[in-house]
C-alpha cells in the first residue's frame, strides 16, 4: 500500500471531459492544505500519460468521456502497475459504469452533485487505503449487475470459475476467510468484532493481511472478492 509523508499534500489529478467541472473541482481541493491539483485531462487517453508524468497519489475520474471512457482508463491504470488510487465521478447512484469501474480497480465512487465535504472526506479515505463508499453499497451494486447464469452450460463455467475463485483464498487462514466473508456482507469492524468476539483492532490486523496476502487494494475490492469466490452469495 502506497502511502504518503504526512508532511506532503495529497497529489490530486482531475480527469472530466467537462472544464467547469473541473474548474470547480479545482477551486474546492487547492483552499485545502493537506491537498493540491497537479493536473488535469478532458479524457482517458490524455490522462494516461498526464497521470504518468505527474505521479498523483489520487485521481478523480469521470466515467462517461470521450476517445475513452473513464472504465477503460481505470483499467490500464490498474494494469500498468500505476499507484495512484482512483476515486469514480458518476452522476447516478449504482451506475453500471461506476461498478464497472470498481471491478477495473477504483477504490470507490462519489455523485457528482456531493458537497465539498463529502467529497473532500472520500478523497481522504481512498488516500489512506479506505474506501470512498460503504461496502454495503459495492454489495447491492454487485447484486444488481451481475448476471444470473441462464442454462447448464453457462452454470458448468460458472462452477470451474469458481473453482479456480476458491484457489485464490489459499493463502488465508480460517479466521481470515471468516474476516473477508463478514466486510463482503458488508458489516463494519465494530460489527465484525461484536460477531466474531474480536477486538476491533484484531479485526483491522485481519484485514490488513487478508488485503496483503490477496495482493488486494481496499476493501471495496475484499467485497468483489468475497462475492466471486462464493465467500457471500447472491440472495434469493
Amino acid at each position: 500500500m502506497t502511502t504518503t509523508p504526512d508532511d506532503r499534500p495529497v497529489r490530486l489529478f482531475l480527469v472530466d471531459d467537462q472544464e467547469l467541472v473541473r474548474a470547480g473541482f479545482r477551486m474546492v481541493l487547492d483552499a485545502q492544505t493537506d491537498m493540491t491539483v497537479v493536473g488535469e485531462a478532458g479524457d482517458g487517453l490524455a490522462a494516461l500519460d498526464a497521470i504518468e508524468a505527474t505521479r498523483p497519489d489520487v485521481v478523480l475520474m469521470d466515467i462517461r468521456m470521450p476517445r475513452l471512457d473513464g472504465v477503460e482508463t481505470t483499467r490500464r491504470l490498474q494494469e500498468r502497475g500505476d499507484a495512484a488510487r482512483v476515486l469514480v465521478l458518476t452522476t447516478f447512484d449504482l451506475d453500471e459504469y461506476a461498478f464497472a469501474a470498481l471491478k477495473a480497480g477504483a477504490s470507490g465512487f462519489l455523485l457528482k452533485d456531493a458537497g465539498p465535504a463529502e467529497l473532500l472526506a472520500a478523497i481522504r479515505a481512498v488516500h489512506a487505503g479506505d474506501a470512498a463508499m460503504a461496502p454495503s453499497t459495492t454489495r447491492r451494486m454487485l447484486e444488481r449487475f451481475v448476471p444470473d447464469l441462464p442454462d447448464a452450460a453457462a452454470e458448468t463455467a460458472a462452477a470451474a470459475q469458481r473453482r479456480a475463485a476458491l484457489a485464490r483464498l489459499a493463502p488465508l487462514t480460517q479466521r481470515e476467510r471468516e474476516v473477508l466473508e463478514a466486510v463482503g456482507r458488508g458489516l463494519t469492524n465494530h460489527e465484525i468484532a461484536a460477531e466474531l468476539f474480536l477486538a476491533e483492532a484484531t479485526v483491522k490486523t485481519h484485514i490488513g493481511r487478508v488485503l496483503s496476502k490477496l495482493g488486494l487494494r481496499d476493501r471495496v475490492h475484499m467485497v468483489i472478492t468475497a462475492y466471486e469466490t462464493g465467500l457471500v452469495g447472491r440472495p434469493e
